[in-house]
């Protein structure tokens, strides 16, 4: 099949979805078409100044214009979603530069991911040029594993909430509960539910030392930035504290200051890998109501990143199913979730 003038080679097609066209061969076809003929850099600036950099190249004619285009904009979205990022440096092709610039742009054919990043980050979404690109930079982080006292972990899911009361380790109360938050547009509804269920699982403690919260979502110091489940919440409420803050709120409001660690659920698959097998490096899959993946390093520390997979692009094919939310065709969504089996 040929593709913006790359020829990509598909050996099997998926019997459920023939025409499903993997963005990793069209990748693959492109790199070997270019070879080394120009070299572009992208570095991608998150929080505290970590740093994603990508060395690749591209045709850099006018004939392979469209297919160069193609393949720095796929990359620079798979960047954003899988590391996150406000900030995006290019060098090694003022072409480029340009596209990018004018998609990643108010208006521009990557508008939603401009204004998603800017209100995930606070920070206004810009892409620069750099002669140098910034050194890489990551921040893994140390958190789970912890067992002792009176804890309670509450999934967020799209379609059933889950909450655990665990004394010591040991789990003496579990509890799952339909609900409703994907087509309800009132965050009271969901703010209702958490404590809900929190309540329901403090009924079987002594008391409550800590509480963890797993979801699908962009979570900042415990702050929900973006998540699927506010789907339906008006725009400006999503941005304002009243969801940015509602773990925060149910916890305090229902205990009192007690620890909080509210992650990703990518990160918490892959937490939960190492406790139940007892090593490090392994990559969790979360695969419900989004779909987001996590990853616990050598040390025993989650990335950081952002680790939200949904809108990362896997299908190039050009008639790709549109994701309805971002407004993107072969975005990760619709082929891994829970959405995509509806």
């Amino acid at each position: 099949m040929e593709l913006y003038g790359i020829d990509v080679r598909v050996q099997h097609s998926p019997a459920l979805d023939e025409g499903f066209l993997p963005l990793g061969l069209y990748q693959k076809a492109f790199l070997a078409s270019a070879g080394t003929a120009t070299p572009v850099g992208i570095a991608v600036e998150r929080a505290d100044g970590q740093m994603s950099v990508h060395e690749t190249y591209i045709h850099g004619t006018e004939e392979k214009k469209e297919a160069d285009c193609y393949y720095i904009d796929r990359l620079v979205k798979t960047i954003l979603w899988m590391k996150g990022g406000f900030r995006v440096y290019v060098n090694g092709s003022r072409m480029i530069f340009a596209y990018l610039q004018k998609a990643f742009a108010d208006g521009g054919s990557r508008d939603f991911d401009f204004h998603f990043m800017s209100h995930i980050f606070e920070h206004p979404f810009e892409v620069v040029w750099a002669e140098e690109l910034p050194a890489e930079k990551n921040a893994p982080q140390k958190i789970g594993g912890y067992t002792d006292g009176n804890r309670i972990g509450f999934d967020a899911g799209g379609s059933d909430r889950k909450v655990s009361a665990v004394i010591n380790g040991e789990s003496v109360y579990d509890e799952e509960v339909v609900w409703y938050p994907k087509t309800n547009s009132d965050p009271s509804y969901h703010y209702d539910g958490i404590v809900e269920a929190l309540k329901s699982a403090a009924e079987h403690l002594p008391q409550v030392d800590a509480v963890g919260v797993s979801s699908a979502g962009i979570f900042i110091n415990n702050r929900t930035m973006r998540a699927s489940l506010f789907a339906k919440v008006p725009e400006e409420v999503q941005l304002g504290d009243q969801v940015k803050d509602i773990y925060i709120r149910a916890v305090k409001d229902t205990f009192g200051d007690v620890p909080l660690a509210v992650a990703n659920d990518g990160d918490v698959s892959a937490l939960a890998g190492v406790q139940s097998i007892g090593e490090n490096n392994v990559l969790g899959i979360a695969m419900g109501t989004s779909e987001a993946a996590g990853y616990v390093d050598a040390n025993g520390c989650v990335t950081g990143w952002l680790n939200e997979l949904a809108f990362v692009p896997v299908d190039c094919a050009p008639d790709a199913m549109r994701d309805e939310w971002s407004g993107d065709i072969g975005c990760g969504v619709k082929y891994f979730s829970q959405d995509s089996v509806i």
